[in-house]
């Protein structure tokens, strides 16, 4: 266990510092300017889908929504799977938090991975895609953004800290430890023994960790302390790639998700082009590079182990703990104020003249696991023509909408993006 506190040590300044860059471009860069890039079959949507992917903050989860809600914009299914391969692995947290514990050449060779993976699945979506749904795809309305105030440079730096340290920690940290601790109970308690089998085959290993990690959700930054406990059991560095690239990018969520959005066809491609591309890379790494590169750094992990590591890790991984406790604390915690059923303010059981004109209807949505899910969610219901006002609980899966719209298409609207949604019963 005191090789996952080292590890844990040397990896928090890098965590800290990749969700600062990814708050940081959350905030600056625009995100109205995707959806007009990625229509129509062609390669160059395709490529646009990888090139705008690759500044986006989005967790593993997160980019599901976000993905469907491009795909209802406009964009092309090639464009959308695309996308949905490249981003988790492109963000810049996960490549400075790779960087942190498996070294340069991984921080590399997995983001390219990633594009070239995504390209495979992109051109193939575009050229087996329904071309009759395909050019189905009915816009989604949006929302109008006149009269909103233009952020100053120091309120966008506070929203970008704050959506690096709340926003992404309630995100992603949760995931994070999950990683943390599935990679100490490997190191713990599976014995060397376990892996011997596997470890004398390459593409026999990939195929265990393909099946073993599937099903189950990894984010980008969880999988990677998980990554180097089966590397320190002995599997290979290309093991660990196939890991690092199919436990993000492939999980039961996203495969319903992309059925029931794009279609069976479209999950095919999506699935196969993962597992194709990571096993492709994966025997190119234990084949045709020196093992060596890959692991150096798991040596220096054993090295720090015995030397111990400076104090400045030490107080990166304090202030991480104290982001993930924060983090926690406020996802769980209810107020127990009720919002008057209008939406107006008052508390319930006040007083309230417009309760009766304008009283909220509440749909409950299912398959919200993040930020991103619920600010999907809000941009769904605010683009249905007559909504006022929309609160999303992410804790209790309930949005509060309203105006005076068509109660059939706000739920048809969450649906389109991915969510199973239905109005709650009074």
């Amino acid at each position: 266990m005191k090789e996952m506190l080292d590890l844990i040590n040397q990896m928090s300044p890098y965590v800290l510092l990749g969700f600062l860059f990814a708050g940081l471009m959350h905030a600056f860069i625009p995100n109205n300017l995707y959806s007009k890039y990625l229509g129509g079959r062609t390669v160059r949507s395709v490529i646009n889908a990888i090139i705008l992917s690759i500044p986006l903050p989005l967790c593993s989860c997160g980019v599901i929504p976000t993905a469907m809600s491009l795909r209802r914009e406009g964009a092309s299914k090639g464009a959308t799977t695309a996308f949905l391969i490249s981003t988790p692995q492109t963000g810049i947290d996960s490549i400075i938090a790779t960087y942190s514990i498996l070294g340069l050449p991984f921080a590399i060779l997995r983001p390219v991975a990633a594009i070239i993976t995504a390209i495979l699945g992109g051109i193939l979506g575009i050229t087996f895609a329904d071309e009759k749904d395909e050019n189905s795809t009915v816009a989604m309305p949006q929302q109008s953004v006149a009269g909103e105030p233009e952020k100053s440079f120091w309120q966008k730096m506070a929203g970008g800290i704050k959506y690096a340290f709340v926003d992404m920690m309630q995100d992603i940290g949760r995931w994070l430890v999950a990683g943390l601790v599935i990679a100490g109970i490997i190191t713990a308690f599976v014995p060397d023994s376990f892996f011997e089998f596997f470890a004398q085959s390459s593409l026999l290993s990939m195929l265990m960790v393909l099946l073993l990690a599937i099903p189950m959700y990894l984010c980008a930054t969880g999988s990677i302390p998980i990554a180097v406990a089966l590397m320190l059991k002995g599997l290979s560095p290309g093991t660990a790639l196939v890991l690092l690239m199919a436990g993000p990018a492939v999980n039961t969520a996203s495969m319903l998700v992309v059925n029931k959005v794009m279609g069976r066809r479209s999950l095919l491609i999506y699935i196969g082009s993962i597992i194709a591309g990571a096993i492709a890379f994966g025997m190119c790494i234990d084949y045709m590079l020196p093992r060596e590169w890959f692991l150096q750094p798991l040596n220096a992990i054993h090295a720090h182990s015995h030397h111990g590591l400076p104090v400045f890790n030490t107080i990166c991984s304090v202030a991480l703990l104290a982001l993930l406790v924060n983090a926690f604390i406020r996802r769980h915690s209810h107020s127990h104020h009720h919002d008057c059923e209008c939406g107006c303010g008052h508390s319930e059981g006040e007083d309230c003249s417009c309760k009766s004109e304008n009283a909220a209807v509440v749909i409950c949505v299912e398959g919200m696991s993040c930020n991103h899910c619920k600010a999907s969610v809000e941009k769904a219901l605010k683009g249905i023509a007559g909504v006022e006002t929309v609160t999303v609980d992410l804790v209790t899966g309930e949005a509060s909408v309203t105006g005076k719209f068509d109660r059939d298409e706000a739920v048809k609207a969450v649906e389109a993006i991915g969510f199973t949604a239905k109005l709650k019963e009074v």
